[in-house]
């Protein structure tokens, strides 16, 4: 079996290595090629160009690097074309993976074209869901609200839980190891977050600097830690550089133990500033009540919140069906709001509490893995598919007992 993968963001990447493992687990003949990361390289896949070629997010910005978007595009499209997989497997990235889908299903290429995740149409521009019917043969979704949604338009759709479920989380005496590593004894320790884009860092760092300049400067002996993403690593180092604040800024490795060590700063943290995104599902799964801020480029904002459909983007405030979790979006997104809701939280840590665990519950905790869920799920529609196939038209089929 042959799989062409398509991931174009780091949160897409640990997406594809859990499939990529789980389809393994029930296939063991299967094969790889795409475009994905470092936690896909790991399963087994040579990326036929960079994933960070990709990794780009808001309307001015794509267009800042359209060029290269839809070079990578049309080689994309003519590889998958050329390899003829067995099964396309889309993964984030909707506006470039279903571009990708598209071309293959116009081509006739016989292709089992598969996107995970399902895009939010529960959140904004619903009317995706209608251009999806003959371009993808099967969505996998993260939340179990979302398989209605989609059937009801038409468009097969699997929930198979959410990836952060299955991720391992550190233990107390390892955030305490941690800790103790690095000297911060028993301060307060904030976590900062600014993303993993490019862009993201560039316009959320200078806020989250004086954010937390402002924070300390109250609370005196609060020490902060920065996990840097990979993509993003030698800007965050650069940027940070003139904070008022020196933040212990862990550089990415992919080693276990490097990971290990960002397992345990999330755990040892007392609270965390971080970017909109699925980070918050990550804070949940340690524990770490959090503080979400983000912002982007002005035209990008203003496109955006007439598309938008919640009144809230943070995914621990969604699946709950809460408002625990303090966000500052777009205008909003200002030092001195954010540095008082850390100090709020710092102070009632508990607020929080219930809203992360009934999130996790909801997203699949203490069922099967998600990634190998995903695959036998693929697999699953797969096969029927090929079967339906392969059967004759009702007329000329034998009768029983004939």
């Amino acid at each position: 079996m042959r799989v062409f993968l398509v991931a174009g963001e780091p949160s897409g990447d640990r997406l594809g290595g859990a499939v990529m493992a789980g389809l393994r687990a029930l296939r063991p003949d299967v094969t790889f090629d795409g475009i994905g990361g470092e936690t896909m390289a790991a399963e087994g896949l040579r990326s036929r160009f960079p994933m960070s070629d990709l990794s780009v997010m808001g309307l001015v910005e794509v267009l800042g690097r359209y060029r290269l978007l839809r070079r990578r595009l049309d080689e994309t499209i003519q590889a998958v074309l050329d390899s003829r997989p067995d099964i396309l497997l889309t993964i984030d990235s909707p506006d470039f993976g279903l571009r990708v889908a598209k071309a293959v299903k116009q081509a006739g290429a016989g292709v089992h074209c598969v996107h995970y995740v399902a895009p939010t149409i529960w959140a904004w521009r619903s009317g995706r869901a209608r251009k999806l019917r003959g371009v993808v043969d099967q969505l996998l979704a993260l939340f179990p609200f979302e398989p209605p949604l989609w059937e009801a338009q038409g468009v097969p759709c699997d929930f198979v839980g959410h990836p952060v479920v299955a991720e391992p989380v550190a233990t107390q005496a390892e955030a305490e190891a941690f800790r103790g590593a690095f000297g911060l004894g028993d301060a307060p320790l904030v976590l900062a977050l600014p993303g993993s884009r490019r862009s993201e860092v560039e316009r959320l760092a200078p806020r989250f600097g004086e954010a937390l300049g402002r924070l300390v400067a109250a609370r005196p002996g609060t020490r902060i830690v920065l996990p840097a993403a990979t993509p993003v690593a030698d800007l965050v180092k650069e940027v940070t550089a003139s904070w008022s604040v020196k933040p212990v800024v862990l550089v990415p490795r992919p080693d276990p133990l490097a990971q290990s060590m960002k397992r345990a700063a999330f755990k040892a943290a007392d609270v965390a500033l971080a970017a909109s995104g699925t980070v918050s599902l990550e804070l949940a799964a340690s524990g770490t009540p959090m503080v979400i801020a983000y912002d982007m480029a002005w035209l990008s904002w203003q496109v955006l919140t007439r598309m938008v459909r919640l009144e809230t983007v943070t995914l621990v405030n969604i699946v709950s069906g809460t408002r625990a979790v303090p966000e500052f979006l777009g205008p909003a997104c200002r030092p001195g709001p954010i540095a008082e809701a850390l100090a709020r939280v710092m102070e009632a840590p508990g607020a929080q509490a219930e809203a992360m665990r009934l999130t996790m519950e909801r997203l699949g905790q203490g069922g099967e893995p998600p990634g190998l869920r995903a695959a036998r799920a693929i697999l699953t529609r797969c096969e029927d598919q090929a079967a339906r196939a392969i059967q004759p038209p009702p007329s000329t089929r034998v009768p029983s007992g004939a």
